[in-house]
């Protein structure tokens, strides 16, 4: 594998433009080809990816074998199932949910369709984590201690030490970790795996490996993520390069442009060429506060519409947006919602937890995650997105229910939306992805973190009292 010098700046100043964004990734990365090719390329990758999103994420089902036997349309034999006795958010009196083919229907219960009792049991949409990195985790494995470190170069160093520690590979201990995430009502995820030439594409293969196992279960992304920079760690350009003409992944990542990478157009260049040549999305972690992050920022905003990448692009945790004037606020959320440039937050605090309410109202996408899970960062973590729901509640200080009842909606719809995919929300038509809880209402749900009894995805049982049926 060919590794690169440290590239230069890109650079050309003034507005910018398919064109110019394109010629800087195309000289960062190496690549020989011409913007025509690339363009065509690009598109042709982009349709074909199209068809896949349509039908989930990518690597994933929202079904398994049939489980009922009842007629079908074209002489098919559809999968139906009556999950009887439960009241849909909380309602005061219980009803049966249908789904047929893995999708709620407003129907009657075909004839031989298979029964599950629900005994007044509370159903809700199941949730989708939308930041994750299963690849890091010791889920399942022996205790771990941890040494202080400051700044994201401490972090890395230790990232590095616990890997090669590690005795259980990425594809077991990720496989641990996402089953369990099941078992607590996570219907999809987008998982962020290490691409770094301190252990190549293990991380991607390993998550990629895990997801395959659990397809039936649960809808998992892919993100190339640059955890130890994109241009200031030689042989991370072309490994992400690597990781997206594979086809593996389903988005390119990228991480403090300024703050870590200290390469602000570089890395931008190079992160948005990967995934317009690949046809790919974008999701970048951004922890710069201040300038630094809102300088970042601007450049994502410009490449997304520079490259017609509108809808494809994430930025995940993003601490520089609370410090802001609700005038700026608004301003830069305007310029967000434009774009269709999709946040993530994982509630780390009240000072750093995005304003969702605000942003919404310019119509972006938020969605909630877990971050990392008992790695060499932190020692906590639990790939449950019910207590991560309680977290941003908590770090938020609700006290009313309709806004407990939002906590949920964010940790089950808005990661839904960043993913693009169809709300969970138990109407006709939506997929049958739910879990079953023991309570009063949704808002105490969220508060006392009950156990899911059953968890539903497409219609079938995966997972029950906790445990996963594999």
């Amino acid at each position: 594998m060919r590794v690169e010098a440290t590239p230069p700046p890109s650079a050309v100043p003034g507005p910018l433009s398919r064109r110019t964004v394109l010629a800087g990734a195309a000289a960062l990365a190496g690549t020989t080809a011409t913007l025509a090719a690339t363009a065509a390329s690009a598109h042709a990758t982009t349709a074909s990816r199209a068809v896949t999103a349509a039908s989930g994420a990518s690597g994933a089902s929202g079904g398994s074998a049939p489980e009922t036997a009842a007629s079908g349309a074209a002489g098919r034999r559809a999968r139906a199932t009556v999950f009887r006795d439960v009241r849909p958010f909380g309602a005061a009196r219980a009803t049966d949910l249908v789904v047929v083919d893995g999708r709620v229907s407003d129907g009657p219960a075909p004839r031989g369709a298979k029964v599950v009792e629900g005994g007044g049991r509370i159903a809700l949409p199941s949730l989708v984590d939308a930041h994750i990195h299963p690849d890091k985790t010791t889920w399942g494995g022996s205790w771990v201690s941890r040494r202080p470190a400051s700044g994201i170069a401490d972090y890395v160093a230790q990232d590095v030490e616990l890997f090669h520690a590690q005795r259980r590979p990425v594809a077991e201990r990720a496989y641990g970790l996402m089953a369990h995430a099941v078992t607590r009502g996570t219907r999809a995820m987008r998982a962020h795996a290490d691409v770094a030439p301190a252990y190549g594409l293990a991380g991607v293969e390993g998550v990629a490996e895990a997801r395959e196992r659990l397809r039936h279960a649960l809808d998992v992304q892919i993100v190339a993520f640059p955890q130890h920079g994109v241009i200031r760690t030689p042989g991370t350009a072309a490994l992400l390069e690597e990781a997206a003409r594979e086809g593996t992944i389903d988005m390119i990542g990228g991480i403090d442009p300024i703050g870590f990478d200290q390469a602000l157009d570089a890395q931008l260049d190079l992160v948005f060429g990967i995934a317009d040549r690949h046809g790919v999305g974008v999701d970048i972690h951004l922890h710069d506060r201040g300038e630094k992050g809102m300088k970042a920022m601007r450049g994502i905003i410009d490449r997304t519409r520079a490259l017609s990448l509108a809808g494809r692009v994430t930025v995940s945790h993003v601490f520089c947006l609370p410090e802001l004037s609700d005038r700026e606020l608004g301003s830069i959320a305007a310029d967000l919602g434009a774009q269709d440039i999709a946040l993530t937050t994982v509630a780390p605090s009240d000072a750093l937890v995005l304003p969702i309410a605000r942003l919404r109202e310019h119509g972006v996408r938020v969605g909630l995650g877990s971050d990392g899970v008992r790695d060499s960062w932190s020692p906590f973590g639990n790939a449950d997105m019910l207590h991560r729901a309680q977290l941003l509640g908590w770090v938020r200080d609700v006290r009313l229910d309709e806004d407990l009842a939002d906590c949920y909606r964010v940790a089950a719809h808005g990661g839904a939306d960043v993913m693009g995919l169809a709300h969970a929300d138990l109407a006709p038509g939506a997929p049958a992805d739910f879990v079953l809880v023991r309570g009063e209402c949704l808002p105490q749900v969220v508060v006392d973190m009950p156990q899911r009894d059953m968890v539903v995805h497409g219609g079938v049982v995966v997972a029950r009292d906790g445990e996963f049926l594999a």
